[in-house]
């Protein structure tokens, strides 16, 4: 009797094509999804940064006084007279005051509190939320709490109040220019507004430091204190120095909140963008100038960002 074999049937593989094109549509079906979300920002962009940067430069080589469409060509006329201005070249040196006081006291200040706060181990959270927290703080309200409440002119404010207590008279602080204290209620509001974030990136930058660093700096009978974090902690915190430095020149060049809340359009003390907002707002309108005037000031805030970072090894890998 012979036996009979049956083969089973064979199941033949997904075949390759409708695999391809499964992943074809899952592909454009993400693509279509990132488009979607990023297409309002997109939007947004173009609409309410790029085009007013590309209509800006359009208008600062017409005279557009009055006017946000006009008709008559100057050429560089705008930039020679903006150049030439003795108000515009004075609001630049205010700058440059201001950014010798800002840059390196809110350098030494958020370095300060980073190290503070990653030394303690109780609470360290709450702490790191207090010192962040006047980062969310708008700028016209602490210029005006600073200007109305702590450094009022007359006796009822706070500073003035503890200058009395000790027999002090009242300062004006924001009208006296000999001596000029109006630069250390400027540089205070900035500093307590913005100490915090650059406090936060420090933070970060030395809790990625290896712990094993010091225990070895130790065993090689380094000091703790001053010698390890001049020697082991500052070098390692060059990526983060350099990147808080331009930022806080960036910003510096960027003042306009608290000048204009604190002091106004004074001439004596007025920043690039104060006095830029005066020209082409103000009684003037003289778009044609003020548009020219912010091209140069970005130029000069990307000529001097760019040399200060080739001067302190920006991009360079730290030691």
């Amino acid at each position: 009797m012979s036996q009979q074999t049956t083969t089973a049937p064979q199941v033949r593989p997904v075949g390759g094509r409708t695999s391809s094109a499964r992943r074809t549509r899952a592909i454009h079906g993400q693509r279509r999804a990132f488009w979607l979300f990023i297409a309002p920002f997109l939007i947004g962009l173009a609409v309410f940064v790029y085009f007013p940067i590309a209509w800006s430069a359009f208008l600062s080589f017409f005279d557009a006084q009055g006017t946000v469409t006009p008709t008559k060509f100057v050429g560089l006329g705008n930039y020679t007279a903006m150049l030439s201005d003795k108000a515009f070249v004075s609001s630049l040196v205010t700058f440059t005051a201001f950014a010798v006081l800002i840059v390196p006291t809110t350098f030494a200040l958020s370095l300060f509190l980073a190290v503070l706060v990653n030394r303690v181990r109780v609470a360290r959270a709450f702490f790191r939320s207090v010192f962040f927290l006047p980062t969310a703080c708008s700028y016209v309200v602490a210029s005006l709490i600073w200007k109305l409440s702590i450094f009022n002119g007359v006796r009822f404010g706070m500073a003035n109040t503890l200058l009395g207590w000790i027999g002090v008279e009242p300062v004006s602080w924001l009208a006296s220019l000999d001596p000029p204290w109006y630069w250390l209620v400027i540089v205070t509001a900035r500093l307590w507004l913005q100490a915090g974030f650059y406090m936060i990136l420090f933070l970060a930058a030395l809790q990625n430091i290896n712990p094993e660093l010091y225990e070895a700096a130790f065993v090689d009978g380094a000091k703790p204190g001053w010698q390890v974090f001049r020697h082991i902690t500052l070098p390692l915190l060059r990526p983060t120095s350099i990147s808080v430095l331009l930022l806080c020149l960036i910003a510096a060049y960027q003042a306009f909140d608290e000048f204009y809340n604190l002091l106004g359009a004074v001439e004596y003390a007025r920043p690039p963008l104060v006095y830029l907002y005066h020209l082409a707002l103000g009684s003037q309108q003289n778009f044609g100038l003020g548009s020219a005037g912010s091209l140069i000031l970005a130029a000069i805030i990307a000529v001097v960002t760019v040399l200060q970072g080739k001067l302190l090894g920006f991009g360079r890998p730290s030691d």
